[in-house]
């Protein structure tokens, strides 16, 4: 995806306002080999930029004044009430330096689970995302949680999942859990019931 910026020289409170008074969101690029730069985004592009799930977790190519790097959305702050960005931090990507950033989870194949066929069970999503580690050109737009396997009363953890070439998890240490199945309690309850009518 690319973002065009524009260099700023001037910073502070006073700049910062009377940027996004004319319709520019404040940020910075920082990381790598060069000093941080201090740019200026079209505030309405950024905020329907900051919409799309592939904005977060893409390798971004940024122009700024006609020169084009990579950079990764670090953070960004929105306004209180007004659907207004009031700052973003890019960080510079080196294609030969690994990453540490966070993917979105997304999750397949709900339905034909035995959990929800015939255990009338409810698959709750315990994590949305997940922490990853890689090479700038092996970042996953997102990583897909197939349920199709998940049984009533199970669960998925950090170690099942099936991660793209060149993709590692970083769950210190932990096998987090992901994604769970359980049975609401009046479901259980009718199950036992109809169960105990049928051997009298």
């Amino acid at each position: 995806m690319k973002v065009v910026a524009f260099a700023r020289t001037q910073q502070g409170t006073g700049a910062s306002r009377r940027l996004r008074n004319a319709g520019q969101t404040p940020g910075i690029i920082y990381g790598g080999k060069e000093a941080p730069q201090l740019i200026a985004l079209d505030g309405n592009a950024l905020f329907h930029a900051l919409k799309k799930e592939a904005f977060h977790g893409s390798i971004l190519d940024m122009e700024v004044d006609g020169q084009t790097q990579q950079v990764l959305l670090r953070d960004f702050q929105m306004h209180a009430f007004k659907p207004m960005v009031m700052h973003a931090d890019f960080q510079r990507v080196d294609a030969s330096q690994k990453i540490h950033t966070k993917v979105a989870l997304h999750f397949v194949n709900a339905e034909a689970s035995p959990a929800v066929k015939f255990g009338g069970a409810i698959v709750s999503h315990v994590l949305n995302e997940l922490e990853i580690e890689c090479l700038p050109g092996q970042l996953p737009e997102f990583i897909t949680v197939d349920l199709s396997k998940m049984e009533a009363g199970g669960s998925i953890h950090t170690g099942d999942l099936a991660l793209p070439t060149g993709v590692k998890a970083l769950t210190h240490g932990q096998n987090l859990t992901v994604a769970t199945a359980s049975v609401p309690a009046g479901a259980a309850a009718a199950e036992a019931a109809a169960a105990a009518e049928e051997q009298k």
